[in-house]
């Protein structure tokens, strides 16, 4: 991996982490075009730049974390439990699901869910219109849609948005939560695999993971409040139909047709 590269990630990771589209999928299959290596660092360096968008929404939901912080945080700690708990026990079995073809598939099948969703959504029958009506219980479920997420293409964007629509949210709130719900998961996520590669963390590498991680944080700046401005205006169907047809034209790249 060189300096291009490590921009290029950066920028793919930024915008999409918060996207109902998936950054994992888009990050593989953006390694698979420009020929970059799967090697153990490259996959470190997945993770790691997420720190950068985790850091975006922290500047951007500042007031909100502060003001609602122990009862908030206490949710987004429960939220975080199944993928914790699912991600530490299966951790090996979830790394060798990192392949295109899972990417594809699953773009498919998650752009299908948010289509049918929304066609049966309607926002008056929404009654939760704030995060601080989210509950403990809520919560937790919402976690729950998030561990699918350990399956690459999902989107853990896109599957905690649909699971706090199911369960009464609007879509802001749905989107505000999921984008919070990031925090613990991407932290521990992060944490753990430098923990698991610190061998890796030499000097020529730390400067790539330090440019991938400043990128990323500027890209999911503008992601996350383009993102906000656009869900107050549209349904999250031009997503599921965005994921459909790059989930179709991978399979073609991949000469599955």
């Amino acid at each position: 991996m060189d300096f291009i590269n490590a921009v290029t990630l950066g920028i793919i990771e930024g915008l999409t982490e918060f996207l109902p589209i998936s950054s994992t999928g888009h990050l593989i299959l953006t390694s698979k075009l420009l020929g970059i290596p799967e090697d153990s660092f490259h996959r470190v360096f997945e993770i790691v730049i997420q720190l950068g968008s985790i850091l975006a929404v922290v500047f951007v939901f500042w007031e909100k974390l502060y003001k609602n912080s122990l009862d908030l945080w206490l949710k987004l700690i429960i939220g975080f439990l199944p993928v914790g708990i699912l991600g530490f026990l299966f951790y090996n079995v979830i790394k060798s699901l990192f392949n295109p073809l899972i990417v594809a598939i699953m773009l498919i099948i998650g752009g299908i869910v948010f289509i049918v969703v929304e066609i049966f959504y309607k926002e008056k029958d929404h009654y939760i219109q704030a995060i601080w009506q989210i509950s403990y219980k809520q919560a937790l479920w919402i976690g729950c849609f998030q561990a699918l997420a350990l399956i690459p293409g999902t989107s853990r964007s896109g599957a905690t948005i649909i699971g706090g629509l199911l369960l009464g949210c609007n879509r802001r709130v749905a989107t505000e939560f999921s984008f919070l719900l990031a925090l613990p998961a991407m932290m521990a996520a992060s944490g753990y695999s430098l923990y698991k590669n610190y061998e890796l963390l030499n000097k020529d590498n730390l400067l790539l993971l330090l440019i991938g991680f400043v990128v990323a944080f500027f890209a999911a700046l503008i992601a996350v409040k383009l993102f906000l401005g656009f869900i107050a205006r549209f349904n999250f169907i031009p997503f599921g139909i965005y994921r459909i047809l790059l989930g179709v034209a991978c399979l073609f790249y991949l000469d599955i047709f």
